[in-house]
């Protein structure tokens, strides 16, 4: 008796590793893609965490991780109590808001317009000429509005001069930075951003159109009962995702538009960061200034995630 058990049990732990061997070898090639991004991830985001330990460290680069002195959260209180803390807080918060009720919603406004195109060679066109800005660095879209608006060799300003009109002087004016910088993020990545949308747009039954058109739903009509709510699961989950660096508002466009006559409005954590730890080489204390960044982003995340759920949607997870 026992070993009939024992032998309908190796029977099936053979089929059942036989059947796992088979899937295996069946999605190897999916694992084979996969490996890439899952090795960038691994080693360009979860390994640099346990450098997180040295928010806690007067560190120093010659005793290292293990050798340098413990001090807590010395380098919080310090960034609590920092006399521009208030003012990094407040040009991060201002430019997040802008770009959640400007740039966020731009990239559904374009999916939704592209979706209503009937003429395909004009769509096409239109798709490929606002996706193209995407590949385009930043560096080179600063660069372009630099030679344009440059107060003395700017081509805008020097025309402005040729009329007799007053120059602009928006680059180096502090209440036009934050539009200049958002305005340059929907022209290079309105488009990009749109394809996701336009992905789910593609996935909506067509039969309720056409149920729609039957009860004699117009387009606006067709939009607002049928386009918008397919798309609500999306919005939701990157309206979601994008809370998680809601305080990480990104370096590189700040950085190149930023000159000291904006420094007012234009210095945020990022540039801080760089300023205090790259240049002044307190890599303790600017460890400490990313780690409450993703933080404050972390919770965030979860709390617009809990508050999804508890509204009867579907959260990020």
């Amino acid at each position: 008796m026992r070993a009939s058990v024992t032998g309908t049990k190796a029977a099936s732990q053979s089929r059942t590793s036989s059947a796992a061997a088979q899937y295996i070898k069946r999605s190897f090639p999916i694992y084979l893609m996969v490996l890439p991004g899952l090795l960038l991830i691994i080693l360009f985001k979860y390994l640099p965490m346990f450098g997180i330990a040295i928010s806690f460290q007067q560190y120093s680069p010659f005793r290292g991780i293990w050798g340098s002195e413990w001090v807590g959260f010395d380098h919080f209180v310090r960034l609590f109590t920092e006399q521009q803390f208030v003012t990094l807080l407040k040009n991060t918060l201002i430019l997040n808001l802008i770009d959640i009720c400007f740039f966020f919603p731009a990239p559904i406004v374009f999916a939704l317009i592209l979706n209503e195109v009937r003429l395909r060679w004009f769509k096409a066109t239109l798709q490929t000429v606002v996706y193209l800005p995407h590949f385009i660095s930043m560096i080179v879209v600063v660069g372009i509005t630099v030679i344009l608006f440059a107060s003395e060799f700017g081509g805008i300003n020097q025309w402005l001069d040729g009329l007799g009109l007053p120059r602009y002087e928006g680059l180096n004016d502090p209440d036009h930075f934050r539009w200049i910088w958002l305005l340059q993020n929907i022209w290079k990545e309105v488009g990009w951003s749109a394809i996701i949308y336009l992905a789910a747009l593609a996935s909506i039954d067509p039969t309720l159109y056409e149920a729609a058109k039957m009860d004699g739903a117009n387009r606006w009509r067709q939009i607002w009962h049928i386009t918008l709510p397919s798309l609500t699961q999306v919005i939701l989950i990157l309206f979601i995702l994008r809370l998680g660096s809601f305080i990480d508002i990104g370096f590189e466009h700040i950085f190149l538009l930023q000159n000291p006559l904006n420094l007012a409005v234009s210095d945020v954590f990022d540039t801080y960061i760089y300023r205090i730890g790259v240049q002044q080489g307190e890599f303790s204390y600017t460890t400490a200034v990313g780690l409450f960044k993703s933080v404050v982003g972390l919770v965030l995340v979860l709390a617009a995630n809990a508050i999804a759920k508890r509204s009867g949607k579907e959260g990020v997870y």
